[in-house]
């Protein structure tokens, strides 16, 4: 399980969002890989599933070998869209469907193996047993090497840990969405030796205007200064100083803001900084 600890989300780079070419995808992989960052975070559903495809043909030019990258991805998601035929948004669990899952998320990804598969999102219609079968069939086979779970509870992921082994749990973490740290999900991972990743590690900070940012900004302003570093990096630097070991997963396509990502590994918060962010987050202080 060798991620690197800053993952690359390339939920932006296709239809969704920046709608990156070819070109530009596979020059962001290179850089990408320049920085350390290895691990590149998919789903089947991004751009209306049509990222993973997208991504893998710039993977084959950008000539970059497979043993260089870890490639994760997600199933589950039923969602309406021009290449299924989905009524409603819905979940989808079933042995035969998550193998094929893998193997058109592989087909697109132009690859033999996912480093790691993630259930996309919980269902209350899934079956561990059932779960349990397809993993261990796509494990047997080499198509998956590491299996996790996304958006999942501490008594859902250890529903499916019951059949399955859960190596990691990606959940919604940043500065302005702190539920993870008191709802008792990062403490079961760390009971459990389970990865923690990250979406969305930046939170709202920089989209919204609201009483929760309001309070943070001064704080930043000032710490800033002290660290002589951006608010971006500082918003990373407290989300990497949790025990827990989180991988944050960021979702930018800008070359000099993945760069600032990365050199947040290197910033130290000292202690009082780092709480004095989270009173500023909760708006009052701690017990």
């Amino acid at each position: 399980m060798g991620y690197s600890r800053i993952i690359a989300g390339a939920m932006n780079w296709g239809v969704w969002s920046k709608n990156l070419n070819t070109n530009q995808q596979a020059s962001l992989i290179n850089h990408c890989l320049s920085l350390g960052v290895t691990t590149f975070d998919h789903a089947d559903i991004y751009g209306g599933y049509t990222t993973e495809a997208s991504f893998g043909k710039a993977f084959t030019q950008s000539e970059v070998g497979r043993d260089a990258v870890q490639f994760i991805s997600k199933c589950g998601i039923q969602y309406p869209a021009d290449t299924r035929e989905n009524r409603v948004k819905h979940y989808q669990y079933d042995k035969e469907y998550i193998i094929w899952s893998v193997e058109t998320s592989l087909k697109n990804l132009h690859t033999d193996y996912l480093d790691l598969l993630l259930l996309h999102r919980p269902s209350p219609l899934m079956h561990p047993d059932e779960i349990a079968e397809a993993i261990d069939e796509l494990q047997t086979s080499g198509k998956i090497l590491d299996f996790g779970v996304s958006n999942f509870t501490p008594s859902q992921t250890d529903l499916i840990d019951s059949k399955a082994t859960v190596q990691v749990n990606q959940i919604e973490f940043s500065l302005t969405t702190i539920e993870a740290m008191f709802n008792g999900s990062l403490d079961h991972m760390m009971a459990n030796d389970i990865i923690p990743m990250a979406w969305s590690p930046l939170g709202s900070y920089f989209k919204e205007e609201n009483e929760t940012t309001s309070r943070i900004k001064p704080v930043l302003t000032k710490l800033s200064e002290k660290y002589e570093t951006g608010e971006d990096q500082l918003i990373l630097a407290w989300l990497l100083h949790h025990p827990s070991g989180i991988h944050p997963v960021v979702g930018t396509t800008n070359e000099v803001r993945l760069k600032k990502a990365v050199e947040a590994l290197d910033i130290e918060l000292e202690l009082q900084d780092w709480f004095e962010l989270l009173v500023a987050s909760q708006g009052h202080k701690v017990p």
